[in-house]
């Protein structure tokens, strides 16, 4: 039997689990499409689901559509196939015996179905982290890794298990990298949802960000502004020290030594200056930066966002309001 066979087929978010082992099955919802044999290819069960749920995102109706095909299409009679019990931290095993069909009345909503002989059960603390990371996906329907499909086996079988102390090591390491690696992602994403802003509501977040610092910010009006998009300063007036100066551009492309020494051309010696640009710097820019008379400090995407990240909590509405995020909890 080859381990790359092994399918995990999930329905709300395994609270049926135990239906399916009284049932002998694994199903699927998405109703509203009907009987999937009455579609010839993924396309038309595309439309199908678009026309469905036309207010869906596009992204998940994608989704929906291939999982829904490959329920139908691509799971094989002598598969083997898994779920998961989360009240009893359980996953079953066992292998498809029969064909699709389409049958409203076993497990609704659940009405696409696949016949499946249950043969046992792994406990999910079993297994390594990177097994347990690798079965941790939401979707309803994905095709188990080869090394996870071998570990879940030899459990099942009865073969020797890693050692307890030696999974806690590896649970520790492995949780530890699975953070970073939410962390790295997040940032991207951030940074995406950042540099998507028109160029009005990103001068507004670099802003609220200098206002979540302490400094009460004066925002030029659309239309020319003499090389000064934002002056921020403890009174707001630019009457106390610091006064900092902020250019903002929004673009693609680096900003260069020119832009920089337009930027500090007529500056008051006692200013400070701050130039945010999306699209980055290039090294004659930052040179033209170290050597120019006043303090000035060069912004690209990745510094806006950790910034953005190190105050938030201090940020005002207008600024959470252009960047909504919310806080996620991680085992200390």
């Amino acid at each position: 039997m080859s381990t790359q066979d092994m399918w995990m087929v999930r329905a709300a978010k395994g609270r049926v689990a135990n239906v399916f082992l009284d049932k002998g099955v694994v199903a699927i919802g998405f109703d509203d499409v009907g009987d999937l044999g009455r579609y010839t290819d993924k396309a038309e069960l595309h439309a199908a689901v678009v026309k469905c749920r036309p207010g869906a995102r596009a992204g998940n109706r994608v989704s929906a559509a291939s999982q829904l095909y490959r329920f139908r299409a691509e799971l094989r009679e002598g598969d083997r196939v898994i779920t998961y019990d989360p009240g009893r931290r359980i996953y079953l095993l066992g292998t498809i015996k029969g064909p699709y069909r389409y049958d409203p009345e076993l497990i609704p909503p659940f009405f696409h179905v696949r016949e499946v002989d249950w043969e046992g059960e792994v406990e999910r603390d079993r297994l390594s982290m990177a097994t347990k990371n690798t079965l941790g996906s939401t979707l309803t329907l994905f095709r188990v890794s080869a090394t996870a499909s071998e570990e879940l086996e030899g459990l099942l079988r009865g073969q020797a298990e890693v050692s307890a102390a030696a999974l806690e090591a590896e649970e520790e390491e492995d949780e530890a990298s699975l953070l970073q690696r939410y962390r790295e992602e997040a940032f991207e994403i951030i940074k995406d949802r950042v540099n998507r802003l028109d160029w009005d509501s990103m001068q507004q977040l670099v802003a609220a960000l200098l206002r979540a610092m302490g400094y009460k910010t004066r925002v030029a009006e659309p239309g020319p502004d003499r090389g000064v998009d934002i002056m921020a300063s403890p009174d707001g007036f630019g009457f106390e020290s610091p006064r900092i100066m902020v250019e903002v551009k929004h673009r693609s492309h680096a900003v260069g030594s020119q832009q920089i020494r337009s930027f500090l051309g007529g500056r008051h010696k006692d200013d400070k200056g701050l130039y945010v640009s999306t699209g980055g710097f290039t090294k004659d820019a930052q040179y033209e930066a170290d050597r120019a008379s006043i303090p000035v400090t060069l912004m690209d995407l990745d510094s806006l966002v950790a910034g953005i990240l190190q105050y938030y909590e201090q940020m005002d509405m207008e600024g959470r309001n252009l960047l909504p995020l919310t806080k996620v909890y991680w085992p200390a």
